[in-house]
């Protein structure tokens, strides 16, 4: 894309090969979805053959047609899915922050490689992503579909983001309210600091769709390492303060803490499964934390 670097580093990209994006409430009713789809991908009965793409997993291939043709293809299968994922990334002026020591990974940026991360992951399962931006402009959306054009539209739309505005009045967000599915998976990407985010997280929970929630955090939130006087911008207002870093480090780590103690409560009690990630950390932790199989399950596997 116009020279710019992978939004999936090459090792954040092996190790997705072992995830499976699966719907907690379809799973407890002992299925990955809830009817039988026309989605195509490694399952049940033999459907077609297409071309092989990177990230195709190795075992799909046909050899014996490789043999044949010289070329790869893999096999797809009609499978059981009615799994629609919705990555709802926050957009607002705070996701510009960065850390100092690494001031060109914004929380924007890792907001933008995780979704990238969901997208490759569901596209792998046959299953269909949709994006939703939520901005100071409102909520920009990419419709649900799947296979590699979509991904790759879903891959520009996400490089074409700018973090700008505060949260958006419950109104511009009715869009969304539109367009999602009942019993989609919705997987929120955002620091967390605007009101509206678990409100809006709340109200989709109590509507049966099955919603996550990663926050991003920087590493000068969790550590704030800073010294000497220092000048502290909120960047959706441009409120200012100057403070001795020294003298308050320890009542803003407590009440950085609280605040995040108080988010993971308040969404825990509707339902919703929270992570928190840090930009130090690799890009695939907030999705193993989630959804990485369990011993017994990969020993099934």
């Amino acid at each position: 894309m116009n020279g710019a670097p992978p939004l999936i580093p090459p090792e954040v990209r092996a190790r997705l090969k072992g995830l499976r994006l699966v719907a907690r409430r379809a799973h407890a009713a002992g299925g990955i979805g809830q009817h039988v789809s026309r989605n195509r991908g490694a399952g049940l009965e033999f459907a077609q053959y297409r071309a092989y793409e990177p990230g195709d997993e190795p075992r799909r291939i046909d050899w014996k047609l490789y043999a044949r043709s010289d070329r790869y293809f893999v096999r797809e299968s009609e499978r059981d899915s009615a799994l629609t994922v919705w990555v709802l990334l926050d957009a607002t002026a705070s996701m510009r922050q960065a850390d100092s020591r690494r001031p060109e990974f914004s929380k924007l940026d890792a907001a933008r490689a995780i979704a990238a991360c969901v997208a490759e992951v569901t596209l792998r399962q046959g299953d269909r992503f949709g994006l939703a931006a939520v901005s100071g402009s409102g909520v920009a959306l990419l419709p649900p579909a799947s296979g590699p054009r979509h991904r790759d539209a879903f891959l520009l739309a996400l490089q074409r983001l700018e973090a700008n505005g505060e949260w958006p009045a419950e109104g511009m967000l009715r869009p969304l309210w539109e367009r999602l599915d009942q019993g989609a998976l919705l997987l929120s990407i955002s620091d967390g600091f605007d009101e509206g985010l678990p409100r809006l997280l709340e109200r989709l929970a109590a509507t049966r769709r099955e919603v996550l929630s990663i926050q991003v955090i920087s590493t000068e939130e969790r550590d704030f390492p800073f010294r000497g006087g220092q000048l502290f911008r909120e960047p959706e207002t441009g409120a200012e303060r100057r403070a001795d870093p020294v003298a308050v480090r320890d009542e803003f780590l407590a009440r950085f803490a609280s605040a995040r103690r108080v988010l993971a409560a308040r969404l825990a009690a509707a339902g919703i499964r929270h992570v928190e990630y840090v930009l130090d950390e690799a890009l695939d932790q907030p999705l193993q934390r989630f959804f990485a199989p369990r011993p017994a399950e990969a020993a099934n596997a």
